[in-house]
């Protein structure tokens, strides 16, 4: 996609505006792959929180995805997209018995995270095969928000819990077929990761009757030019060459699984968003534009950087701008950033407004939640039109005062 592309999206479907590059997130994939091509049994397991469009989620489907999902909602959402159950693994944190129970009646593959839950579920469905999650008590990922795999973490078995784990399988012959794993978001150090891993396959020994291991994801991507990122290549020659090394001692081919979200969707996303206003104090220059935190939350939520552009005259003269947004409280994207010269209608681009923006929007300030737009081949096509008024009421239920 171009500027010009951009430009002319903006001007068709009005701003703010979510727009998604198809053939971005497909050469994700393929990079992907492709980094573990020696690998024969590989399957990425698409992370749909991070961008949960049914039309983006049947492009992965088309790409020879399968889904990570969290909810019993992203299941039937799979479902609904053209997902069969047996490509659709369920990672839940915290959620009721009933809701793991539903799941297992849609035939999706679980992902069992807590003793409790192991148990009873085991004593119950011993034939229903399971996944384990372990958390390894490694510390990763770029915010501690995002790191998910260290001691204090909520999430997973704790690997010194493994005796407990094999005396539940044992009294209940339950079916492991899976073991699993995530540290954390935003990785780049993949010695960190291999040592992780290495954890990980120990702790995969004491299960016979494994189909596959599951290395969860946290690639990072660069959010800015010059930024690092996740070296995949590297990862796939290292970590498929010892994958391959743990198979020939288990005795058997396992599949390795992989669970990215933003590494496949982040780059292929940019937020249009229009400038209403230029203001300058006694300090600062401020761009304030028709959107808000209710609509891309990360820069104030994860501390987390977007590239900004002006569409509107992108070689004019650099200024320093502090761009915020019309939330009735702080809601700054940027601060003090240079950006080409800013006038008021301008239309600028966030960058890496894949993942976890849409998905994460609100109604905050009782603002209405923008289109989005996905850009396959050379054509723009709407994949979820701009929320009205009469959207924002549904659902609420007026009553004698």
């Amino acid at each position: 996609m171009n500027n010009t592309d951009l430009l002319s999206i903006a001007e068709r479907f009005g701003s703010p505006v979510y727009v998604y590059d198809a053939e971005k997130i497909a050469s994700q994939y393929a990079r992907l792959t492709s980094a573990f091509a020696a690998v024969p049994h590989l399957r990425i397991n698409y992370a749909m929180k991070a961008l949960s469009n049914l039309s983006v989620l049947r492009l992965m489907h088309k790409l020879g995805s399968g889904l990570d999902t969290v909810s019993i909602q992203e299941v039937q959402l799979g479902l609904r997209a053209g997902f069969a159950p047996e490509q659709i693994i369920f990672t839940p944190n915290g959620v009721s018995m009933d809701e793991i129970e539903q799941a297992a009646a849609l035939g999706v593959q679980l992902n069992i995270d807590n003793l409790s839950f192991l148990e009873q579920f085991g004593s119950k469905h011993p034939e229903v095969p399971v996944c384990i999650r372990i958390n390894p008590h490694v510390m990763a990922g770029g915010n501690s928000k995002i790191s998910v795999g260290h001691i204090d973490s909520k999430f997973g078995i704790s690997i010194h819990q493994i005796p407990h784990i094999l005396r539940i399988v044992e009294n209940t012959k339950m079916h492991i077929n899976g073991i699993h794993m995530h540290t954390g978001s935003d990785i780049l150090d993949i010695d960190v990761f291999l040592y992780a891993a290495e954890i990980l396959f120990e702790a995969a020994q004491h299960f016979k009757d494994l189909r596959f291991i599951d290395f969860g994801s946290g690639f990072k991507v660069p959010y800015k030019q010059g930024d690092i990122q996740t070296d995949i290549e590297e990862l796939g020659q290292r970590l498929g060459q010892r994958f391959l090394e743990f198979c020939d001692t288990y005795g058997r081919e396992l599949t390795l699984a992989f669970e990215p979200g933003k590494f496949l969707v982040s780059e292929a996303g940019y937020f249009l968003v229009k400038v209403n206003v230029v203001k300058q104090t006694t300090s600062t220059v401020f761009a304030g534009v028709d959107t808000g935190f209710n609509h891309l939350i990360r820069p104030m939520f994860y501390g987390a950087t977007h590239f900004i552009e002006n569409l509107s005259n992108p070689e004019g003269k650099k200024r320093f701008y502090s761009v915020v947004g019309y939330i009735c409280e702080t809601d700054t994207f940027a601060s003090n950033r240079q950006i080409a010269e800013i006038t008021e209608g301008d239309i600028l681009c966030f960058h890496n407004a894949g993942a976890y923006c849409y998905t994460m929007a609100s109604n905050y300030n009782s603002r209405l939640r923008p289109a989005e737009v996905l850009w396959t081949g050379s054509e723009a096509k709407l994949i979820r039109r701009a929320e009205t008024f009469e959207d924002l009421v549904r659902g609420q239920i007026e009553v004698d005062i």
